[in-house]
C-alpha cells in the first residue's frame, strides 16, 4: 500500500476516519465531564472535610443507579452472563474486573500527596503517570484493541501534553518539600490509565459498556470503603457532615458517562489517545468552569496549554504509517 493509499484509508472524510474522530470527541467529552466530577467532589469534600469520604459518596450514588438499572434490561442482564462465562471460561481473568481500584487509588493519591507536593506538582505527576500508564496499556495489549505500536508520534504526543500542563499550573505551586511524594500520584496516573484498559476489556466481552460500568463501580465502591475505614488510623475523623443538596452527589452519575465512554473508546482508539484526549477535555471544561463560575479567572498560560493539548492529542492520534510495498522488479 502507498503512502497515498494509507493516508485514505485514515481521512477523515472515510467511514473509520469519522468513527475515530467521533470517538476522539467523545474522549474529549469525558475530560470535560472529569473536569465537573472534580468540581463537584471537591466541594463536597471540602463540606465533608475529607476527601475520600466525598468520593466514597458519590460513587454510592452511581452504583445504586447502576444496581438498579443495568439488572432491568435484557442488555445489561446478558451482558452480565457473558462477563460472569468469560471469567469460568478464562477469556477474562479475575483482575481484568479490578479498573474500579485505578479511581480508589487516584483518590488516595490526591488526599496524601495534594498538601505536601501542591496542585501543581501533583498536576503534573498525575498526567505523567497517565500518559505512561498509557503508553504501557497500549504496548502490553491490555485494552480490547490489543497492542498498539510505540510511535515517535505516540512519544512526542505525551511530551508535548505534560509540557502542556506544567505551563497551564505552573502559577499555582503549593509547598515545598516531601518530593518523593511524588511516586504516589505517578502511581495513581498509571492506574487510571490501566483502569481505562481493563474496563474496556470488561466493556469487550460483555457486548455492552453499561456492565463494565458496574463492576468498576462496585469494585471502586469497595476499595473507597476499605479507605475509608482505615482512614481513622492515620488521620482525625473529619467534623463535617453529609449536606442536603442533592446535586453535590450527582459526580457519581458524571462519573457512570465518563466511565462507559472509556469503556466503548479505548477498543477504538487505544488507552493513550483516549487519555490525553480526556485530558484536554478535562483543561477545556476547567476553563469553562473557572470562567462562568465565581473564583480566580483562568490566566493566559492555561488558555495556551490548553490549544497546545490539543495539538498533542492530534500528533498521537496519528496512526503510523505503513511502509510504501516494494514491486517485483
Amino acid at each position: 500500500m502507498s503512502d497515498r493509499d494509507d493516508e485514505i484509508e485514515f481521512s477523515p472524510r472515510t467511514a473509520r476516519g469519522r468513527r475515530r474522530a467521533i470517538a476522539i470527541g467523545a474522549a474529549v467529552l469525558a475530560g470535560v465531564g472529569l473536569a465537573a466530577q472534580a468540581r463537584l467532589n471537591g466541594e463536597l469534600g471540602a463540606r465533608l472535610g475529607d476527601g475520600v469520604a466525598a468520593s466514597l459518596a458519590s460513587t454510592t450514588a452511581g452504583m445504586v443507579l447502576l444496581l438498579a438499572l443495568v439488572p432491568a434490561f435484557p442488555a445489561g442482564r446478558r451482558g452480565l452472563r457473558f462477563v460472569g462465562a468469560a471469567l469460568r471460561s478464562g477469556g477474562l481473568r479475575w483482575w481484568h474486573c479490578c479498573g474500579g481500584v485505578g479511581g480508589a487509588v487516584f483518590v488516595a493519591g490526591q488526599g496524601v500527596s495534594v498538601g505536601a507536593l501542591g496542585v501543581a506538582a501533583f498536576t503534573v505527576a498525575i498526567v505523567g503517570g497517565t500518559a505512561t500508564g498509557s503508553l504501557l496499556a497500549d504496548r502490553w495489549g491490555l485494552g480490547p484493541g490489543g497492542r498498539h505500536a510505540v510511535t515517535l508520534a505516540r512519544v512526542g504526543g505525551v511530551l508535548v501534553c505534560v509540557a502542556a500542563v506544567a505551563v497551564a499550573v505552573h502559577d499555582r505551586s503549593g509547598s515545598e518539600g516531601a518530593l518523593l511524594l511524588v511516586v504516589l500520584p505517578l502511581l495513581a496516573g498509571i492506574a487510571v490509565a490501566v483502569q481505562s484498559a481493563l474496563n474496556g476489556r470488561v466493556g469487550a466481552a460483555a457486548g455492552s459498556p453499561w456492565p463494565a460500568t458496574l463492576v468498576s463501580f462496585v469494585v471502586a465502591e469497595l476499595s473507597l470503603t476499605i479507605a475509608v475505614l482505615i482512614e481513622p488510623v492515620v488521620r482525625t475523623a473529619p467534623a463535617g457532615r453529609l449536606p442536603t443538596e442533592p446535586w453535590l452527589y450527582a459526580a457519581g452519575l458524571i462519573g457512570i458517562g465518563v466511565i462507559a465512554t472509556a469503556t466503548l473508546v479505548v477498543g477504538q482508539v487505544g488507552v493513550l489517545v483516549f487519555s490525553l484526549a480526556s485530558v484536554a477535555g478535562q483543561l477545556s471544561g476547567a476553563l469553562a468552569l473557572d470562567t462562568m463560575t465565581p473564583g480566580p479567572r483562568p490566566s493566559v498560560a492555561t488558555w495556551i496549554a490548553t490549544v497546545v493539548t490539543f495539538g498533542a492529542v492530534v500528533l498521537a492520534a496519528r496512526p503510523p504509517r505503513r511502509r510504501r510495498s516494494v514491486e517485483p522488479g
